[in-house]
């Protein structure tokens, strides 16, 4: 059963490991490069977003004490309040009953106002600590994104003479591949960690905020794939590129 329920749910410590391993063998294929480095703060910023989950996942026992502690007095005064308004048996006139409802009304509407408030408080405490490191994510991707938006397989294929101010292009047609496949699989672990916040804080703000990440990266991935499956093709038809 342990085993079955495993693979039902993203299990934090496998993609860290992931993670990790990624960051290495990007730091080995290419040292000291921008990706290397990004990889490296998207571990840093793992860590720091498996400790908001773990935050988000444990009860806020003293708010939820506070909040307990003050619902029950507000209770308490209005009851004795109540108590102590001396309502007369007879009402002479329409509007006099009116106005007693109105106020009454108006009393139990704030009084469940103010409930309502602190009852959602640690909830909305909670979602902003987890929309702060959700924000983080999706820089990342972006950062992900502009790392790999010169890296377009079109230049080996039909190179053109560079101006001063093009990008420098040196990487051969399998590093390109393999620089492309490494932004993916980053992408895909940014979604991943992503995810991770919802399986234990069930929020819809911080639900739309996954969501919207998660159609980030799969359109961004999307693009990049494009530019993978266009760099395996033209290697197909010139074989010349394998090695270049």
């Amino acid at each position: 059963m342990r085993e079955i329920t495993r693979y039902r749910q993203l299990d934090q410590t496998q993609i860290g490991q992931t993670l990790r391993r990624l960051r290495d063998r990007i730091a080995e294929r290419f040292p000291g490069s921008g990706l290397s480095n990004v990889a490296g703060e998207l571990v840093s910023l793992s860590d720091e977003a498996f400790d908001c989950v773990a935050y988000l996942r444990q009860p806020n026992w003293p708010i939820r004490i506070a909040v307990g502690i003050v619902i029950a007095t507000m209770v308490v005064v209005v009851g004795l309040g109540a108590l102590s308004v001396r309502v007369s048996r007879t009402v002479n006139s329409v509007s006099e009953l009116v106005q007693t409802l109105d106020a009454s009304i108006n009393d139990i509407v704030f009084l469940g106002i103010a409930i309502f408030f602190l009852i959602t408080l640690e909830t909305r405490i909670k979602r902003r600590k987890a929309l702060g490191t959700l924000q983080q994510l999706r820089s990342v991707v972006h950062i992900v994104d502009m790392h790999q938006l010169t890296k377009d397989p079109e230049r080996l294929m039909s190179p053109q003479p560079d101006t001063s101010s093009s990008p420098e292009r040196s990487m051969t047609s399998p590093e390109l591949g393999r620089y492309l496949d490494y932004c993916s699989e980053m992408l895909s672990l940014t979604s991943k960690i992503a995810a991770s916040f919802i399986q234990s804080f069930n929020d819809p703000v911080v639900l739309s905020t996954v969501n919207e990440i998660e159609t980030l990266v799969t359109g961004l991935s999307g693009k990049i794939w494009q530019k993978i499956t266009l760099l395996e093709r033209a290697t197909r038809t010139d074989p010349a590129l394998r090695g270049s």
